[in-house]
């Protein structure tokens, strides 16, 4: 009979994992030794390899975990069936919401995926796209020409832009939070989205 494993292990699992994502988020990846992880943890490193073979193994658990957590929120709220406009709406408020309680893991997969091996890398890179994509095909349905014009993905990375590098000025201890400012985010974006306009083609060269 298979053993299972206790919720004291799962929950010692992700008390290592925020302490690593802490860690690489205030000195970086590389910077970050093993020794430092086990300590800030208050675990031996022969504990803390029991469960986590080596720090690249977290690098991808935080990575995996974080970018999957964005793409299940955009499951769930499109499989709410919403129209375009306050599904989008939906999106962008949660998103931001959801960033207030994983800054650092959202560090650790803007700023280290570097490290990651090419397939690691690939992997996470898939499942960003589908997150992108589900802004895109809300977006898409809002504004039908920047669909056509395969504008859709591109506006939609400018959104999040804007959401991505939030945790670079938001300070924990200032007077505006991430539930202060999704609805901001929001209004921004999709007040300022009927005024997008689809650039003309280039010009053709004389044909001979």
């Amino acid at each position: 009979m298979a053993r299972t494993r206790s919720p004291a292990y799962d929950d010692q699992r992700e008390m290592i994992l925020a302490h690593a994502a802490d860690l690489f988020a205030r000195r970086g990846y590389p910077a970050t030794s093993m020794n430092q992880l086990a300590e800030a943890c208050g675990l031996s490193k022969p504990t803390l390899y029991h469960y986590y073979r080596d720090k690249y193994a977290l690098l991808v658990q935080i990575a995996e975990d974080h970018v999957g957590r964005l793409a299940e929120l955009v499951a769930e709220i499109e499989a709410e069936g919403q129209p375009a406009r306050p599904r989008l709406h939906r999106l962008i408020i949660r998103f931001v919401q959801e960033y207030a309680g994983a800054q650092n893991a959202h560090r650790v997969l803007t700023e280290d995926v570097r490290f990651l091996e090419e397939t690691d890398r690939e992997r996470i890179l898939v499942t960003e796209r589908r997150v992108v994509d589900g802004f895109a095909r809300a977006l898409g349905e809002l504004r039908p020409d920047l669909d056509a014009a395969r504008l859709a993905v591109p506006v939609s990375m400018l959104l999040f832009g804007m959401i991505n590098w939030m945790f670079t000025w938001l300070r924990p201890d200032g007077s505006l939070d991430h539930e202060a400012m999704a609805p901001i985010v929001a209004d921004l974006f999709l007040g300022g989205l009927p005024h997008v306009s689809v650039p003309a083609p280039p010009p053709r060269g004389d044909t001979p």
